[in-house]
């Protein structure tokens, strides 16, 4: 899959020419054989060199195990199919990622209380993106959102959903961030379902839908 330069939008208040942002862009479904690929764009600063994109795949806590364990997870799921992920690409270098499929291939969602099913309607899940540090601040996790919600649609998927972090309009450092901005799923279409808290000391955290 090619993603339609015509079809971005921002996920910050740079602005960035959709021609620009999209040049040279290709985003593809997560193989066996572009594991590598991914493998250099986790391997910058941050919790993705070891976390490989595998808490929500896994009950356990996946920072007490070596990041092979949690890369083997994410391989597992990558052999299985569905495609557990876009890649997008830039120049044949993987820039950014967004971890999408079956909500009940992430069992750790049914486990925590702020996330749990908001009711018994089949739904698929975004759950992450990743975004190479030079590639910040331009609107590419935008852009991946489109392509998720082509590729869910493509699927079979009815309803999609995440679990985005509501800013206020203020900015938040990346690692904050990596399950993308409730500003950006709202301009894509999205809307809030159900909004709950942990506990009184924490903020709420938003569930948002889209009915494909």
């Amino acid at each position: 899959m090619t993603f339609d330069a015509k079809s971005s939008c921002h996920d910050s208040g740079v602005m960035t020419s959709t021609r620009e942002l999209t040049r040279d862009l290709t985003i593809v479904p997560l193989t066996p054989e572009r594991l590598d690929d991914l493998a250099e764009l986790f391997a910058e600063p941050g919790d993705p060199r070891w976390c490989w994109c595998a808490s929500y795949r896994v009950r356990r806590a996946i920072g007490r195990v070596p990041p092979s364990e949690n890369r083997a997870v994410l391989t597992e799921a990558t052999e299985r199919g569905p495609a557990p992920g876009l890649i997008a690409y830039r120049d044949d270098r993987a820039i950014g990622w967004v971890s999408l499929g079956p909500r009940e291939n992430y069992p750790r969602l049914a486990y925590e209380k702020v996330l749990r099913p908001v009711d018994d309607r089949p739904v698929w899940s975004i759950v992450c993106f990743v975004i190479a540090r030079r590639e910040r601040g331009r609107g590419l996790g935008g852009v991946l959102l489109e392509a998720a919600i082509e590729y869910a649609r493509a699927n079979g998927a009815t309803t999609l959903e995440a679990y985005p972090v509501d800013t206020g309009g203020a900015n938040i450092p990346p690692p904050q961030a990596y399950k993308g901005t409730l500003a950006m799923f709202q301009r894509a279409g999205f809307v809030e379902v159900a909004r709950r808290r942990a506990n009184a000391k924490v903020i709420p955290r938003p569930i948002v839908r889209l009915e494909l």
